[in-house]
């Protein structure tokens, strides 16, 4: 047989069937509330692909027979959430954003912050860019304004983009967005001129805590009671909307009063039942 015809039938003995497509998409749905209707069926097909070769295994029906049959789930549910979740990220990513935060939320801030640091939470942090980004902005911050202190913490439901964060090594086309005055101050770059990346500094990274946290769970296990502000930005366009209303209401216990929550500019809380009073474009206040 040759390398082609190899090729051709492992695509045949690999495709997804609408059966087999079901019982994923509702697990999905389930385990982190994501979405997957039935035109979404070529994505989770490329997506585990790879799966199924680590596992040695040559079609999906022995795939979903291991995993709702044989009890692989245990061990291979998280493998299989870590291959759906989509993590796109830059840094500065969205940065009227930033700008809001930079012009409008510290100044109002600042002078209340005597006792406590200023806390911020990415929820859906992806692969750190987002809560790097805020680190950056909070670090300059501080630099004029020696009494202003603050914490991050980065949460996401898929383990591999967590360790990616810590690592914080990226490619260098990710900062494109970063001013310039930061880039030299805030990241390191590689001496391989073959692959280079660059590394958030030790003294940004050092200020932001991730860990493992499921939007969908009834509680979230964050130390923090409250956060002055929390992103929860391009992950709420893959739950329905009763699933965005209810994981709204559950980060609005963790904002304090007065608090700001900013969302994906593609993302709407419009008419939903929420401590909220809208301030900017996807920018809301904690009333």
């Amino acid at each position: 047989m040759t390398a082609t015809a190899q090729r051709v039938e492992w695509t045949y003995t690999a495709n997804l069937n609408e059966r087999d497509f079901a019982r994923l998409a509702e697990f999905i749905e389930q385990s982190c509330g994501i979405k997957m209707p039935p035109a979404k069926r070529c994505l989770v097909e490329g997506r585990l692909r790879k799966r199924l070769r680590d596992l040695g295994m040559d079609s999906f029906s022995d795939y979903c027979h291991y995993l709702f049959e044989q009890g692989g789930l245990i061990e291979e549910g998280v493998y299989l959430i870590d291959a759906i979740t989509t993590n796109k990220t830059d840094f500065f990513r969205e940065p009227k954003h930033f700008a809001h935060l930079i012009e409008t939320v510290l100044p109002a801030f600042h002078p209340h912050r005597l006792e406590h640091p200023f806390r911020v939470w990415c929820a859906a942090s992806s692969i750190g860019a987002e809560a790097y980004t805020v680190a950056i902005i909070l670090d300059d911050y501080a630099r004029s304004s020696r009494s202003f202190t603050f914490e991050i913490v980065g949460t996401d439901i898929c383990t591999e983009v967590l360790e990616q964060s810590r690592d914080a090594i990226y490619p260098p086309t990710m900062i494109e967005m970063v001013p310039h005055k930061w880039r030299h101050r805030y990241f390191l770059r590689s001496i391989d001129t073959q692959k280079p990346t660059i590394r958030v500094c030790p003294e940004i990274r050092n200020a932001v805590q991730f860990g493992y946290l499921n939007l969908m769970d009834d509680r979230y296990p964050i130390e923090a009671e409250y956060f002055d502000v929390v992103f929860c930005r391009n992950i709420l366009i893959y739950f329905d909307r009763p699933t965005q209303e209810i994981v709204l209401k559950k980060i609005c216990r963790h904002l304090r009063p007065g608090g700001f929550l900013y969302i994906g500019h593609g993302e709407s809380a419009t008419g939903m039942s929420l401590p909220l009073t809208s301030v900017a474009p996807s920018v809301f206040r904690k009333g």
